[in-house]
């Protein structure tokens, strides 16, 4: 990188918290790395989540009228080449008037219309995959990108081998094993350190699912000096479980929409039963908890299960149906929390597929690509 210039660079992807997050902690690494050497532009779906979301961080961000392809019949989905073919002129148009020197694409509807206008414009291209398997976008577009970040072994599948980098998922905020002590994180919650606690969570809009669990098993968190739960049943249920909770005993649970403090959470848990989101995955792997993934069936390519299965095919973690979750899922956790070698195991072998520097890793590869 020559000294004194100004480097303008785009990231692109969105649709879901899974693509924006690990952008916006590039774009965080790339300014503490830069400083007022980087001017940075967001480039995301109109309509989607990123257009509201990039703006409240403080970043600068412009749409496109691209969508995806819906998985049913739909008569949608004959308007989708135009909005690609609109979506590409308008990313030509997006590059050239900001005068890009580099694109990162973090998958999602937007990143292909940018990520593919800047590959045949001549500017250097680097794509993030966050899951163990690959978008058709991200697949599509990486024979013509310098480099290729991805979060799990075995992506040459997917991509050209001599491109791949293990730079592991950006995440925003700090997460790490050596947080918070079970005693000051327990007390956070109103819980007691000496007994084991599961935490439930769903993600900040909830899941059906794990909700239908601790339904089904809340009698489980009733008995004095019994286990404990931290349950996170997510915005969209919060009504509904809170009608569920009146007049039954809640000493032994915390529960809420939202965890404000996910550090703490973590620290106080013995197990933690989740969805298998990629960040959600690389959060976990930073703390060390044993951890029981209940994936999603209801994502593209059921891409949460695959994510999964690549902890749990290394005995990293566990994995529950979602079909079998509400029967099988929290008797699968108690039985953990019961058994410490079992999850110091789990923990020490979690902990070892950690990167903790991943945005960092991302941010030196795209700056790798303007020398």
């Amino acid at each position: 990188m020559k000294d004194g210039r100004k480097y303008k660079i785009i990231l692109s992807g969105g649709g879901t918290g899974g693509h924006i997050y690990p952008a916006v902690a590039v774009a965080e690494a790339l300014r503490r790395k830069l400083g007022d050497r980087v001017e940075l532009l967001f480039v995301g779906a109109l309509g989607r989540m990123e257009m509201e979301k990039v703006p409240a961080l403080g970043y600068r961000i412009e749409g496109l009228p691209v969508a995806g392809l819906q998985r049913r019949l739909s008569l949608t989905n004959l308007a989708l080449p135009f909005k690609v073919a609109r979506s590409v002129r308008r990313a030509r148009r997006i590059i050239r008037r900001f005068g890009a020197d580099a694109v990162a694409g973090f998958g999602g509807y937007a990143s292909g219309p940018v990520l593919w206008s800047a590959q045949r414009m001549g500017i250097p291209t680097v794509i993030q995959e966050q899951n163990s398997h690959a978008g058709v976008t991200n697949k599509l577009l990486s024979r013509r990108a310098e480099k290729i970040c991805v979060a799990y072994d075995g992506m040459e599948r997917y991509f050209p081998a001599d491109r791949i980098v293990r730079t592991g998922n950006p995440l925003r905020g700090s997460f790490g094993a050596a947080g918070s002590d079970k005693r000051e994180a327990a007390g956070h919650f109103g819980l007691d350190p000496s007994r084991p606690v599961i935490l439930v969570t769903g993600g900040s809009l909830g899941t059906r699912t794990l909700n239908e669990m601790m339904k089904q098993n809340i009698d489980r968190f009733a008995p004095a000096g019994g286990p404990q739960v931290i349950w996170q049943t997510g915005k969209y249920y919060e009504a509904e479980m809170d009608a569920f909770m009146e007049g039954r005993q809640a000493g032994n649970i915390w529960r809420g929409a939202f965890i404000d403090r996910m550090d703490l959470a973590y620290a106080a848990a013995d197990v933690v039963v989740s969805r298998s989101g990629a960040c959600t995955v690389s959060e976990l792997c930073l703390v060390a908890k044993p951890v029981v993934f209940v994936p999603s069936p209801n994502v593209a390519e059921d891409h949460q299960t695959k994510n999964a299965r690549a902890l749990a095919d290394k005995g990293a973690a566990l994995l529950v149906h979602d079909r079998e979750a509400v029967g099988k899922g929290i008797e699968t956790a108690l039985s953990l929390a019961m058994n410490p070698e079992r999850c110091g195991e789990l923990s020490r072998r979690i902990a070892a597929l950690a990167i903790a520097d991943s945005a960092y890793r991302v941010a030196e590869l795209i700056m790798a690509t303007l020398e």
